[in-house]
């Protein structure tokens, strides 16, 4: 089959491996927004489509059987116009969306829809370790009655204001270093997306260890589309799939 993957997930490019091994037609997309990514097996586009029209016309041109998002839980609008996408040309779509990290019961998180209902669920005086990425910092950032430490992959646009500090580092973490990293900075909160994987759950572990709360922003709703949490779920949908043509 020929087959188009939404990526820029780890799951993306182990699905495109796999799948070209397999002696699949990939072609894997990246929006571009980081510097000197990982880049997948098979063909290879980088950049936005220019909305549903552009999406649907490049699965038409490409002769695609089949459409996989395999985005990051949050990408939002790529996820939305895959869906429109699958329904205006016909092609199926497969969401490959790793699961969402489990609430501890002992340990209850506040629960935010949005970034601006986690940025005024801090309390005065927070000193908050940001993992949310580059989308709705300013948001935050406009408390200036908290205190930030920013953790991001590449350089925000905006400078950091007085009372937020920029740190630049890059997943996997580990329990020891988020420990000590939360304990040097004095967090008093973590504000993170519900993104699941192994990559980036050490945080989870390290404050429930120390105490420290924890503002989780739930996942957007993206419409309907056979999901699969796995790579090896995604695998066999398709290959189901490839063995009725």
């Amino acid at each position: 089959m020929r087959i188009l993957i939404l990526g820029g997930t780890g799951e993306a490019r182990a699905l495109a491996g796999a799948l070209v091994e397999a002696g699949h037609a990939v072609t894997t997309s990246l929006a571009g927004r980081t510097s000197d990514p990982r880049l997948p097996d098979g063909g290879l586009r980088v950049g936005g489509f220019g909305g549903i029209p552009g999406l649907c016309a490049y699965l038409r041109a490409g002769s695609f059987d089949y459409l996989v998002d395999a985005t990051h839980p949050y990408a939002g609008l790529i996820s939305i116009n895959a869906v429109a996408a699958s329904q205006s040309t016909g092609i199926p779509l497969l969401r490959l969306m790793r699961p969402e990290w489990p609430e501890p019961a002992e340990a209850p998180w506040l629960r935010a829809a949005s970034t601006e209902a986690a940025a005024a669920l801090l309390p005065s005086g927070a000193r908050a370790l940001l993992s949310t990425g580059h989308t709705g910092l300013k948001t935050f950032l406009e408390r200036d009655d908290c205190s930030f430490l920013v953790r991001v992959i590449e350089p925000p646009a905006e400078a950091m204001p007085a009372h937020a500090n920029l740190l630049l580092d890059r997943p996997p973490y580990t329990l020891a270093g988020e420990t000590a990293l939360m304990q040097r900075e004095a967090v008093t909160h973590l504000v993170s997306k519900n993104s699941g994987g192994s990559q980036t759950a050490a945080k989870l572990d390290a404050v429930r260890d120390l105490g420290i709360a924890v503002v989780m922003i739930d996942r957007p709703a993206y419409g309907p589309a056979h999901e699969v949490g796995t790579v090896q779920e995604a695998l066999a949908a398709l290959h189901s799939e490839a063995s009725r043509r």
